[in-house]
């Protein structure tokens, strides 16, 4: 039986107006509707009079000065960024050039380079936080202390950030309600989003605010459901290596049942990156490096992890580590 995940699509909003949607947050929704991005990005603002700003969005104009006229007579002091891509950060720069507050994230994009295909909205290479957060690190403005979770997976950097006092998560793109994360390879990585996962159901946050879609209410609920899907999709990419699909094109075909072609390519990436991981446990074998024309095949001698429900091997954080070396190096160099 397949996993039922609660999806949550129900968002009541108004491009280009900053509205109330919580104690102390306010939310703008950027008119950059797409199937990565849903009705559009979620720009939020916490704070009355001096507030910070998390996830400017996408360098639309209108989406800029509906921002600032939503801020007139208040201050921008922080502008927190998830993580750098395209309809999360770009806007902090002529959000920046109007306020002056200084931009926060974790760093720089990673993963490929400058002008590879991007999956999703691409990267924004161009984004330098003025001062970069680790986790745990904590952000402090006028009545509200912010702290950074560290939540690699559906990229590198990806920063989800805690209001503690409040239980809000704004879990940014690692968890949405309205659909899963994709996680693409290089940058995307499939043990670290697991982990990070696992990470918050070890968090007492009682609400998370994604950039993309309504709120989520039940996260822990939403958390584990999406753990249990991730754990389904790997077992359906065992079962067809075991009935001889080698190559990842014919498996999207057989366990992607219905799905719009301009979803694909991002299909594509998520199963490259449960193969790379399985390669790195231990589990599977490609001809090569683990890349999207790569052939599979899988191995026996791999064995449950009794702590995540991971299937893993000995060594397996070693071999991991050599393969993401070899796949990154391998993408830099043919682009």
């Amino acid at each position: 039986m397949a996993v039922e995940i609660p999806f949550r699509r129900e968002f009541s909003f108004e491009y280009g107006r900053l509205e109330p949607v919580a104690p102390m947050i306010r939310r703008i929704v950027a008119r950059n509707p797409s199937p990565f991005t849903f009705r559009g990005t979620g720009t939020y603002v916490v704070g009355q009079g001096e507030v910070a700003v998390i996830d400017p969005g996408p360098d639309l104009v209108e989406h800029v000065d509906a921002l600032l006229t939503g801020l007139a007579g208040e201050q921008v002091t922080h502008i927190l960024i998830t993580h750098t891509h395209r309809d999360h950060s770009p806007a902090a720069r002529p959000l920046q050039q109007a306020t002056g507050a200084p931009t926060f994230g974790f760093g720089p994009h990673a993963g490929g380079k400058r002008g590879d295909a991007g999956v999703e909205e691409g990267g924004d290479w161009d984004f330098i936080p003025d001062r970069t957060l680790g986790d745990g690190d904590r952000v402090t403005g006028k009545g509200w202390v912010f702290e950074a979770v560290h939540t690699p997976g559906h990229t590198s950097n990806h920063l989800c950030f805690a209001l503690p006092a409040e239980g809000v998560l704004f879990s940014g793109d690692h968890v949405m309600g309205w659909s899963t994360s994709v996680i693409a390879p290089p940058d995307g990585d499939m043990a670290a989003y697991m982990e990070s996962l696992d990470k918050l159901l070890a968090r007492p946050d009682a609400v998370y605010w994604p950039t993309h879609g309504p709120a989520i209410t039940e996260p822990k609920d939403h958390v584990r459901a999406f753990v249990a899907h991730r754990r389904e999709r790997e077992s359906g990419i065992l079962e067809c290596l075991q009935a001889g699909f080698s190559q990842i094109d014919a498996i999207v075909e057989r366990l992607y049942i219905g799905l719009q072609p301009g979803l694909r390519h991002a299909a594509a990436r998520s199963v490259n990156a449960h193969l790379i991981d399985l390669v790195g446990r231990g589990i599977v074998e490609s001809d090569g490096p683990p890349t999207i024309e790569a052939h599979y095949r899988s191995v026996r001698g791999g064995t449950r992890n009794r702590f995540s429900g991971h299937i893993c091997c000995a060594a397996a954080t070693d071999a991991r580590l050599r393969v993401m070396r070899q796949f990154c190096n391998i993408n830099v160099v043919d682009g």
